[in-house]
């Protein structure tokens, strides 16, 4: 089963039509193989688990908007990628995931996409692109993909970083600290000379496994983890306040500083309560210390809790079900834990002669008010390097709308990691008649991802989508695969189909 996983989700985001910003692309291999239904007959043996103490926040699906009423559409990005690991988890225990525990964005920005490097001195690169819908042909799909700069592991600022780790009584099985423990592992096998690990545990109370220790100390990093032993209950709050206190003393100017929480998120003593945790995460990240939340576990998983504490940290937000899962975190997707770009803000002006309707799919816990976008004090998303971030609007066009002409304005807000002043780009993009087959293999794929979410949502504008029809889609879009995650995206769509 583990090798079968390795190969799942990675590319979705858009490579079309780049607009301000060029680059080249990287070789990458390819993934080659179409699955099908006897292929995959008899490979999940799950048999479902009590999920009932899980905690997940409500949402309402984005509806469309008149633009005569709103030209302006204005939303945070959302670089996790914790929702699909989790609905992959409900899936191979043979059950369809909550609405809450789907988050469209975060099944699209799971996946790698093949976007242009940024240039002229910016951290991120924009890229846009219009095509025909394919679940409804009279639509059209509007693609916004931003990439974060790519730096090499080995010319990466060094790090300061602080292991939280949830050591109650919860965490006692496998697939929450014998989970961790290896997965940890695993990242102190990267670590550099110049960088620096902490490890901080919370129970009843919170302590200092192992104080700050240069990262080619390998071997008294891993027997720290080892020891680690659960039990008790769990005051997530003292954690957070021991560990942002070691990161703090720590701190390395123009460095990499970041607190790495794992848990499942079940506090229960102490500060427990989410919007309270969420205050006391929104006091710290003015440290300049950024979070990274890691959830494990099943049975009493708090979702919701773990979302939201990294949205408002500075940070971004994994689910790991699995050590293949560990290893796209802490390895191939590295980047991600040094951010290049921070607060980064996307603010869209609709022509109402062109565009009649629009919806942003997905992204609904990221909305921001038009007059968010130019205050500074107003947080949103980071990104991190060699990252890629995607975007989706289903645009009803005007019966005459001119092509060639600009159906959209795009404005971008973006700061450094270490300023508090954003630096504004922009990006124009033109109507165009272009069928869904001869769009860009970005967009064919980023749509059969959010198709994926739509049909998981049984949204009332999946139109008419089918589980057959991403199928199909989804092999003719997996040619940029560089881990097989595209590849292994079909395998789970052929699951929610027959559950």
């Amino acid at each position: 089963m583990k090798n079968l996983l390795k190969s799942l989700a990675a590319g979705l985001l858009l490579a079309g039509i780049s607009f301000f910003f060029s680059c080249e692309s990287e070789d990458i291999g390819t993934s080659s193989n179409n699955y099908s239904d006897d292929s995959i007959n008899g490979i999940w043996s799950g048999t479902g688990g009590d999920t009932s103490g899980e905690g997940y926040n409500d949402y309402v699906e984005n509806p469309f908007v008149q633009t005569a009423e709103e030209p302006v559409s204005t939303f945070s990005i959302d670089a996790d990628g914790a929702s699909y690991s989790n609905v992959r988890r409900f899936l191979r225990n043979g059950q369809l995931p909550p609405k809450g525990a789907i988050r469209t964005e975060e099944l699209i920005n799971y996946f790698q996409f093949d976007y242009p490097e940024p240039t002229g001195g910016h951290p991120i690169s924009l890229d846009g692109e219009v095509a025909n819908c394919p679940w409804t042909p009279s639509h059209k799909l509007l693609r916004i993909g931003i990439k974060g700069r790519h730096i090499a592991r080995e010319n990466m600022p060094p790090a300061n970083f602080v292991f939280l780790i949830d050591v109650s009584g919860s965490m006692s099985s496998d697939d929450k600290l014998g989970l961790l423990r290896n997965a940890f592992k695993m990242f102190t096998d990267y670590l550099r000379p110049e960088d620096r690990i902490a490890i901080v545990t919370y129970a009843g109370s919170a302590g200092v496994v192992l104080a700050s220790t240069p990262g080619d100390e390998k071997l008294k990093i891993k027997n720290a983890i080892d020891q680690l032993q659960s039990g008790g209950s769990t005051n997530g709050a003292g954690g957070i306040l021991k560990a942002y206190e070691i990161a703090v003393a720590n701190f390395i100017a123009g460095g990499n500083n970041r607190v790495i929480l794992g848990t499942d998120g079940d506090f229960n003593v102490g500060i427990s309560d989410q919007d309270a945790l969420v205050a006391l995460i929104e006091e710290k990240r003015e440290s300049g210390v950024f979070l990274t939340t890691l959830g494990v576990g099943t049975g009493n998983y708090q979702d919701g809790k773990m979302e939201q504490l990294a949205n408002h940290g500075n940070g971004t937000y994994e689910y790991i079900d699995d050590m293949e899962q560990a290893e796209k975190v802490f390895v191939h997707e590295f980047g991600k834990f040094y951010t290049v770009a921070k607060d980064v803000k996307i603010q869209l002006a609709f022509d109402p002669a062109v565009v009649e309707q629009y919806r942003l799919i997905g992204y609904e816990n990221r909305l921001l008010n038009p007059e968010d976008f130019t205050d500074d004090t107003k947080d949103a998303g980071e990104i991190g390097a060699n990252q890629t971030i995607t975007a989706l609007y289903e645009l009803v066009m005007q019966p005459f709308a001119p092509f060639s002409v600009p159906a959209l304005n795009i404005d971008f807000r973006y700061k450094n990691p270490d300023s508090g002043t954003s630096v504004p780009l922009s990006l124009d993009v033109q109507n165009a008649s272009v069928s869904f087959e001869n769009a860009s293999e970005n967009m064919r794929f980023a749509a059969t991802v959010a198709g994926y979410g739509m049909l998981l949502w049984q949204s009332e504008y999946a139109g008419n989508l089918t589980y057959d029809g991403l199928i199909s889609w989804a092999n003719d879009a997996k040619t940029y695969d560089p881990y097989g995650w595209r590849n292994e995206f079909v395998q789970w769509v052929y699951k929610a189909k027959g559950l």
